[in-house]
């Protein structure tokens, strides 16, 4: 298993919650657009595969989805 990697699946699982929950609700094209990165750059963070991501991106997440960030990150 790879590190972190349940936590990774965790966030992810957390970012679609909140997107499809969002008012109206984002398509995942639409919220990368507004966090200023690619769709793959934000389903990296969804994907089974582990990799390093910076921590502007949750946090650019969250500040699209109007959540605070350790919403996200509440397991």
């Amino acid at each position: 298993m790879k590190e972190f990697e349940h936590e990774f699946r965790l966030l992810g699982l957390k970012i679609a919650y909140y997107r499809k929950a969002h008012n109206p609700p984002y398509t995942q094209e639409q919220l990368a657009e507004l966090v200023g990165t690619s769709t793959s750059n934000t389903g990296t963070i969804k994907s089974k595969m582990y990799k390093p991501i910076s921590l502007k991106i949750p946090f650019r997440i969250a500040e699209a989805l109007e959540v605070p960030p350790k919403d996200l990150l509440d397991f």
